[in-house]
């Protein structure tokens, strides 16, 4: 039954973010095509589209929409039928979605929220929605503390009953995952061309009106990459084989290097760690947990842990960096220190030894 189910449903990705909180890597590049594992993350999204079925895929963008069609094109590189939508105005996650109905081929669409990482069985949730006659079907993911986000309780058949926003005493671990699928004519009824809320509006009113919203629970991988942090370790998941992907199936390790990338003699490469294209690691480096971009100098005994460094940046020799962003072409001189959520911004440059945090310097 899934194959079939699959084919005929649409898939809906909102892309349409600005990635704020990953600036200054995001300056330039939009979240979604930030390079993850070897690749630009949407393509290990769409992998796990196509691997389950589906063909049809609408991208809903927003900022440097251009950058998403000028890499994947109609998506037939990629074994897919791909659309655009562009916001021009940012309409929230209620009106993304209605924004993308002049797109819709099939009855139902299952929609993904760009950012996130997951590994949740996508036939799975389609059949349960089909099998439970929903009007909409929410993946709901049980986490051992849900105070953080909106909690979504279900009854006994698995029926929603409540949408309730982050609180201090939740009533459920259930918490809603952002992947949803909707039927087209619950799509139809999203007010068109205004802010909407998916969250704070369409759902509470589907309840309202006693429609069949059904939660799909389970526990499987699951991370938004909004955060440095959330990013280098969703990368390292994903390198290391414990965040899905159909991309890296017989290629996940402690590391995942291009074959045009050059590694010195006794360097260390641990944690996931991503090493680009035409990167120098030099003899001695650490590397731990960290995402090196195309084109990175790493110089002889620096050690880089919980990083991002951009495309072209340059680390000196014996730099000590932890939990840090690099930008784009920056350049960190020898010996310094850098730590705790740092971020340097593109092209700027420190000098050998110009920034320290040790007391005994």
């Amino acid at each position: 039954m899934s194959d079939n189910l699959a084919a005929n449903t649409d898939a809906v990705i909102l892309v349409g973010g600005k990635g704020t909180r990953l600036r200054p890597l995001t300056n330039t590049i939009p979240k979604p095509m930030l390079p993850t594992a070897g690749y630009p993350f949407l393509r290990h999204l769409l992998a796990r589209i196509k691997a389950a079925g589906m063909n049809h895929v609408v991208l809903g963008t927003s900022f440097r929409a251009e950058v998403f069609e000028e890499y994947f094109g109609d998506g037939s590189d990629f074994g897919l039928e791909i659309e655009y939508v562009v916001e021009n105005e940012p309409l929230g996650t209620g009106g993304g979605i209605r924004n993308v109905l002049s797109r819709l081929r099939y009855d139902r669409a299952m929609i993904f929220n760009g950012d996130v990482l997951g590994g949740t069985d996508l036939n799975a949730v389609l059949d349960s929605h089909v099998k439970r006659k929903a009007d909409v079907t929410l993946h709901l993911l049980r986490v051992a503390d849900p105070r953080a986000f909106g909690c979504v309780p279900t009854d006994d058949d698995g029926r929603v009953s409540a949408f309730l926003e982050k609180t201090e005493d939740p009533p459920t671990d259930q918490i809603n995952a952002g992947t949803y699928v909707f039927n087209r004519d619950i799509i139809e009824a999203i007010p068109q061309g205004r802010v909407i809320s998916v969250e704070r509006e369409v759902f509470p009113e589907l309840l309202e009106r006693n429609l069949r919203v059904f939660g799909h629970v389970d526990q499987a991988y699951w991370r938004d990459m909004g955060t440095p942090d959330d990013f280098v370790r969703g990368s390292s998941d994903l390198v290391r084989g414990i965040a899905p992907s159909p991309l890296l199936e017989g290629h996940t390790g402690e590391a995942f290097v291009d074959d045009s990338a050059v590694v010195g003699g006794g360097a260390l490469l641990l944690g996931g760690t991503v090493v680009g294209r035409g990167a120098e690691i030099g003899a001695g480096a650490r590397l731990d947990t960290s995402v090196i971009f195309d084109g990175v100098q790493i110089e002889a005994g620096a050690t880089v842990e919980r990083c991002v460094v951009g495309a072209g940046a340059r680390i000196g020799a014996r730099a000590v960096l932890t939990d840090c962003i690099i930008g784009e072409g920056a350049v960190i001189g020898a010996r310094c220190e850098l730590r705790h959520g740092a971020r340097v911004w593109p092209g700027v440059q420190i000098p050998d030894g110009g920034l320290r945090f040790s007391s005994d310097v």
